[in-house]
């Protein structure tokens, strides 16, 4: 399943990038063919951000990737700190 989202994913980010670049760059195109190939493009735009998020999430799952999520309270009060600091300078 995770080779087929990926798959899915590299095909979508193709379509929206070919067809995006028809939209905005083809000349001699009726505004018909343009619409067209926006709405691919946009398609392949929706479907490859889907599959990215779904492949983030697999990976999350599975432990290839950190898990996302709020810091820890030491971390995110030694940051904040940090940036106090940062402020307090000329």
């Amino acid at each position: 399943m995770r080779k087929l989202i990926a798959i899915v994913n590299v095909i979508a980010w193709s379509g929206f990038w070919a067809f995006g670049y028809l939209a905005l760059a083809a000349e001699g195109l009726t505004a018909t063919q343009v619409a067209v190939a926006a709405a691919i493009a946009f398609a392949g735009l929706v479907t490859g951000v889907a599959a990215w998020i779904r492949i983030a999430r697999m990976a999350e799952e599975t432990g290839y990737a950190p898990r996302s999520g709020p810091l820890p309270a030491e971390v995110r009060e030694a940051a904040q700190a940090q940036w106090e600091d940062r402020d307090a300078l000329p």
